[in-house]
């Protein structure tokens, strides 16, 4: 991904990863304001760039009761406050045709999701928003498959693309990161690791995903050795009350000291 196309993306020359991360979802401006500013305090000082990450709805959801949204323009409202308050720029994901257009005008990057990133009519309506496209990896696909999917928006005639690996299905409970896929899918775009969703143990019989965020560090620290371009992590000041995701997101208090000890490691990755 070419950074110098988000105006809204603070550069340095500290030759780092850059940085997705805010809350699974938008439950509230107070808290989106409140996250963001956090992590920005944490990236400034850390010279990493960053973009703050708020689903403005999640489609993709075990059970009927569970939490959607405060509703789409609401969220997105709070997307674009975010942004023009902190002079940042947002991804979220879309999961329909039509949300590529109504999210376009309120974020920087259009994030598909990893069910969906076979879709080639929702990959399409991304691509010619002209914003920039984050493509999740499938749970069931390769490395290697993820050049089509890079492929078809590159033929829209938009550049700005970029893969996220959030691990691969294993067994029905469970995911893993094969480290080997980072540098195949670097081949074809610049590539993501999604730390915290990588994490997760989906399909548990109560209908709420489980996760293992006591695994944090140790995903984190190996993705900057292995050197991918991008890290993504959601965060929470309450992950147990979080009203998506929270089994799996880090706790907000601990990122400054994760960001350190990952920015460390890629220092001394540089000078190898």
């Amino acid at each position: 991904m070419n950074l110098d196309l988000i105006p809204k993306l603070k550069h340095t020359h500290s030759n780092n990863f850059f940085l997705l991360a805010g809350p699974c979802a938008i439950e509230g401006e107070d808290m989106a304001m409140q996250i963001a500013e956090k992590i920005m305090t944490v990236t400034n000082s850390l010279e990493i760039p960053f973009i703050f990450k708020g689903s403005f709805k999640k489609a993709n959801r075990s059970r009927i009761d569970s939490f959607t949204g405060i509703g789409d323009q609401k969220a997105l409202d709070i997307l674009k406050k975010v942004s023009e308050t902190f002079n940042i720029p947002t991804v979220t994901d879309i999961h329909e045709v039509s949300d590529a257009q109504l999210a376009a005008p309120y974020v920087d990057v259009l994030q598909i999701p990893a069910f969906l990133v076979r879709q080639t009519d929702l990959v399409l309506a991304a691509a010619k928003t002209g914003k920039v496209v984050n493509l999740k990896k499938g749970q069931f696909m390769s490395p290697e498959s993820m050049q089509h999917a890079v492929q078809k928006v590159l033929d829209c005639g938009n550049q700005q693309v970029t893969i996220t690996d959030r691990g691969t299905m294993f067994g029905y409970q469970d995911m893993l990161v094969d480290f080997r896929g980072i540098p195949t899918m670097q081949q074809f775009a610049p590539t993501i690791l999604d730390i915290t969703h990588s994490l997760q143990q989906p399909n548990q019989t109560s209908g709420v995903t489980g996760g293992r965020p006591d695994m944090i560090g140790t995903l984190a620290r190996a993705g900057v050795a292995v050197g991918v371009d991008g890290l993504f992590l959601e965060t929470h000041f309450d992950p147990a009350n979080a009203k998506s995701d929270g089994a799996n997101m880090l706790d907000i208090k601990y990122l400054e000291k994760l960001l350190k000890d990952l920015v460390a490691i890629r220092k001394t990755i540089t000078k190898l």
